[in-house]
């Protein structure tokens, strides 16, 4: 066990203390309700649990290496006022002197003998014992958006009351607030979910979503081969409602049968552009090779505060087992996995460090890996610039890990490119930040309710230097609104010398990847509800080329691909993007750079001549242009999935709203406030020339 002094290490374990998403060795306050951080054995579990080894460190440990503040009797109780124990006080006489407490020995190093513990679930959760695997699998050719032929049948939501109940389950919130974990779940045997109560003569489809990641809550047959779907709200919480990811079995061949889900909480998704529910058949996989496929689909909206998706589809065999997921699954156990080939290699080990960061609330571990070449000396290290890549920190956006994946694969093979950028760069990957929404099947929250990318906003940023300089930070997300991947940026409308430099980065992504990545796509606004974001919060630390990469839940518009869905395979080249478009940014030859700042500085003075134009309508069309700017609003900010993602856990929904007052904006304020982007037009064309040695050294 060793403390770790790195500041970026340092920045994220404080960010995620301090809002109490980590756990800690005594009973705390979390949002104001007691927390148990009582990690039961892991008696049943076939993996060490490495919390509860004698080689690492214990919850005793913890609270042995805490170092107490001084006390006065004018303060005893400052810390408890403040919300955070994470600032200690010396006092000069009377005043308070802050200062930030000593990390605790969260560190540890997995070995190859016993890398990783088991996975830890909510005591509440009941979990299956089946080993649920899929073989990755990318189709020949790219398979298509689904086509509406006009004549689809309009869900009609049937219920219980004329239905049949085949499948159900505790929705797992005997508490409305985390208490503890096990590994494993539940104790005792697993219940039957299944209800007959109305036996028919045909047999019925058999549902599950008790394992990792898996969300059905409900299935109510309400026709021969008609089932009416529910989905789990993440844990904790009323919202949420998107991710699915179950199984059937019991289902025969050539048969058409009608899913409908009939609480999806958006009003619109890529469904209604054509986006496709995914299916898997293990007997496809076993005799064709076969994997994850799209099925066909259509979306309507059932006139209330809930909307429906259904879809139909003919099941390959009788008797299979398959699946049915909102888009590629990628579990804790998968990354799991994938860690342990990677620290098993001796090649890649010499180069790429893997760490525990921190451990969750359930006591689930969250890696970091540190990818760079070995220095010679203490002045080459200091040399180095630093580049932070996260992802999930929204469990249900599984595409954020399929391109996490592809970046680490390629940032640990051995191909000239990537030797050269471990040499110049350190690279900081948490290729997980929500580990145990992962392992539940939330969409978007943790065990404690909340959004944590809402929650970077800091009052320590002196406390937090960041050294060395960091080139790039970016943290990959899914989309359920837009198609093919864009970025979000910030931008600085202070300082003009920036406002096109922050832009580069994204607009060379869409030239290494023109048929996936969509510079006309990405925004660079800051929002008042965005600035709780890790982009915003790591810019606001000086990190000036802070992004989120967005990637489609569907498909691309763009060039040859245009109507296609993504692959896995077109997920990964996107992390290979990342890496390619790293070495043009920070190329020693200033050409690239130059031309995109070029061509950046033409769609400034279009946007100038547009703005022109827009001050005379201004003056004499003063409703009209409102208008626009109120389309232009819808725009901005539907175009991002977390805008109406964050709110209070269940226990405080009620608190919260009482005594608020709504405060209205008028047209104008709304308008100046939300303008939209000058830099999301379309860009020009540009050459690129691959593989250059000369345009990498």
């Amino acid at each position: 066990m060793q403390k770790s002094d790195d500041p970026y290490e340092k920045f994220i374990l404080l960010h995620l203390q301090h809002y109490g998403f980590l756990s800690d060795n005594s009973s705390s306050v979390h949002s104001g309700v007691p927390i148990k951080r009582e990690w039961e054995g892991n008696q049943d579990s076939t993996a060490s649990d490495m919390i509860n080894s004698p080689s690492e460190s214990n919850d005793s440990n913890f609270e042995e290496e805490q170092e107490e503040p001084k006390p006065c009797h004018n303060f005893f109780c400052l810390d408890k006022l403040l919300r955070t124990r994470q600032l200690v006080f010396d006092f000069d006489g009377e005043r308070p002197v802050p200062r930030l407490r000593e990390s605790v020995d969260l560190f540890t190093i997995p070995s190859t003998s016993c890398p990783f513990q088991g996975v830890r679930w909510p005591i509440e959760c009941e979990v299956i014992r089946d080993n649920i695997q899929h073989i990755e699998w990318d189709p020949s050719e790219p398979e298509p958006f689904y086509q509406p032929a006009g004549d689809e049948e309009a869900p009609m939501p049937v219920g219980k009351v004329r239905g049949n109940t085949v499948y159900y389950i505790d929705p797992a919130t005997k508490t409305s607030y985390f208490t503890y974990s096990r590994v494993g779940g539940s104790r005792g045997p697993i219940k039957s979910v299944t209800s007959c109560a109305n036996h028919q003569e045909e047999a019925t489809l058999a549902f599950e979503s008790r394992f990792e990641s898996g969300n059905l809550q409900k299935a109510v047959q309400v026709g021969q081969y008609d089932y009416e779907l529910t989905l789990r709200p993440d844990l904790y919480t009323t919202k949420h409602t998107q991710w699915f990811y179950f199984r059937v079995r019991n289902m025969r061949a050539g048969v058409t049968y009608r899913f409908t889900i009939i609480n999806l909480m958006k009003a619109s998704s890529l469904y209604s552009a054509g986006m496709r529910p995914l299916l898997y058949s293990e007997h496809a996989a076993w005799l064709k090779g076969e994997g994850w496929q799209y099925y066909r689909n259509n979306t309507e909206q059932d006139g209330k505060a809930l909307y429906s998706l259904t879809w139909t589809l003919e099941f390959p065999f009788d008797g299979d087992t398959c699946y049915l997921a909102h888009c590629y699954p990628y579990t804790y156990s998968n990354l799991q996995h994938y860690l342990c080939e990677v620290i098993s290699d001796p090649v890649r080990a010499a180069y790429c460090k893997l760490r525990v960061l921190c451990r969750s609330l359930a006591g689930n571990a969250m890696y970091v890996l540190t990818v760079t070449a070995p220095s010679t000396s203490l002045a080459e290290c200091k040399a180095k610039r630093a580049v932070v890549v996260m992802a999930r920190v929204h469990p249900g956006e599984t595409n954020g890990s399929w391109m996490m994946q592809g970046f680490l694969v390629f940032l640990l093979s051995d191909l000239p490119d990537t030797r050269l950028l471990r040499e110049i760069f350190i690279f900081k990957v948490i290729p997980m930040l929500n580990p145990d929404g992962v392992v539940v099947g939330n969409y978007r929250c943790s065990l404690a309710g909340r959004d944590l990318n809402r929650n970077y906003r800091s009052l320590l940023r002196n406390s937090l230097p960041i050294r060395p300089e960091v080139v790039v930070y970016s943290d990959f997300h899914g989309h359920s609104r837009k198609n093919t991947v864009f970025m979000y940026g910030c931008s600085d409308r202070k300082d003009a010398s920036q406002c096109l430099q922050e832009r580069v980065f994204p607009l060379m992504m869409s030239k290494n990847a023109k048929d996936k990545f969509s510079f006309r796509s990405c925004k660079f606004k800051m929002h008042e509800s965005k600035e709780g974001t890790g982009r915003i919060g790591m810019w606001r630390l000086g990190i000036r080329n802070s992004y989120t990469m967005e990637s489609t839940f569907g498909g691309s518009t763009l060039g040859d691909r245009e109507g296609t869905h993504f692959s896995t395979r077109d997920l990964k080249s996107m992390g290979y993007c990342f890496c390619d478009s790293l070495l043009d940014f920070c190329d020693p030859d200033p050409a690239k750079t130059k031309h995109c700042l070029e061509e950046l500085g033409l769609l400034l003075r279009q946007e100038n001549t547009y703005s022109i134009f827009k001050c005379f309508l201004k003056t004499s069309c003063e409703h009209l242009i409102s208008l626009f700017h109120n389309l232009d609003i819808l725009c901005s900010t539907s175009g991002s999935n977390s805008t109406e993602s964050d709110g209070l856990p269940v226990h405080l929904l009620n608190a919260a709203n009482q005594g608020k007052k709504k405060h209205l904006r008028s047209q104008t304020q709304a308008g100046k406030s939300d303008a939209s982007d000058p830099y999301s037009c379309q860009t020009l064309n540009a050459t690129r020339q691959h593989g250059n040695n000369e345009d990498q050294s």
